[in-house]
């Protein structure tokens, strides 16, 4: 049983390829690189469907408000609220999104793009 354990514990110390360094003494073990944040991923198809979502979205909010306002003579006005319905429901999350890529393009502090869901380029 000893000499499995130790012929498993040098199997793993052999095929180690692993290369370290010494940390300096002055610095607390810390340093710059460990610190610096790599430079956004911009999600541009996640933006681009946020953008689509919004412009849909709002052209059927405009279009159900027409059709219940009566500017648009329809036969059955009673099915003009699920344009409206429908049109919020595409729009909100376009909105959503779009004011999320905003603020972080503009760098407002509390937005990022990793707020985005991106679909794995």
């Amino acid at each position: 049983m000893k000499a499995a354990r130790s012929n498993m514990l040098g199997a793993g110390t052999s095929n180690n390829k692993v290369k370290y360094s010494r940390l300096a003494a002055d610095d607390e073990g810390y340093i710059d690189l460990q610190f610096k944040k790599s430079p956004p991923k911009v999600p541009y198809k996640a933006i681009a469907l946020a953008i689509f979502l919004f412009l849909i979205g709002s052209l059927l909010i405009i279009f159900g408000a027409l059709l219940l306002s009566g500017t648009i003579k329809v036969e059955h006005p009673d099915r003009t609220i699920p344009v409206i319905i429908i049109g919020l429901l595409v729009f909100l999350p376009g909105f959503y999104h779009l004011r999320i890529a905003y603020y972080a393009a503009k760098g407002y502090r509390g937005y990022s793009y990793d707020d985005i869901p991106d679909f794995g380029d």
